[in-house]
């Protein structure tokens, strides 16, 4: 049986974490506000968010969210209701159902993103060498590759 060495825990490890503990936080809690600006709840949000990227299916949905298909069927309801998001037919799979945001869903999308100043303000004080540096960390930290150009 493999044994995993645990990475040692030295006081700069510790910064860090509390530091992205701390990012994480203060992004949930402008996002949470600037959702409540739109009568939304911070999943309607969050939702209605990868919605203006592309139409998904409601299991993709339930894995990119971390919950049960359950919660993103009400919340998809909910999102129907108020016009911001529609059920389609995936064209790939017609017994598949999409959710796609609306005209309106991806005008307020893009309200809350533009609404988010925490992270926009203090990154914009960095060079475009340390944003990318930064990137690139993050990407790793997730394991990801560094080197594809995401945006």
């Amino acid at each position: 049986m493999a044994t995993h060495k645990r990475p040692r825990i030295d006081p700069l490890t510790v910064e860090v974490v509390e530091l992205i503990g701390t990012v994480v936080a203060r992004y949930h809690e402008e996002y949470e506000e600037a959702a409540a600006e739109h009568a939304l709840t911070g999943a309607q949000a969050r939702l209605l968010s990868l919605l203006s990227l592309e139409p998904l299916p409601m299991r993709r949905l339930a894995q990119k969210l971390r919950c049960e298909p359950s919660n993103v069927t009400g919340i998809v309801d909910r999102l129907e209701t108020r016009g911001l998001v529609e059920r389609r037919p995936d064209p790939a799979d017609r017994r598949v159902k999409l959710a796609a945001a609306t005209a309106e869903g991806r005008r307020i999308a893009g309200g809350l993103r533009d609404s988010l100043d925490f992270a926009r303000e203090p990154l914009a004080e960095l060079s475009d060498q340390e944003r990318l540096a930064l990137r690139d960390l993050l990407r790793r930290m997730l394991g990801e590759s560094a080197g594809t150009d995401g945006g």
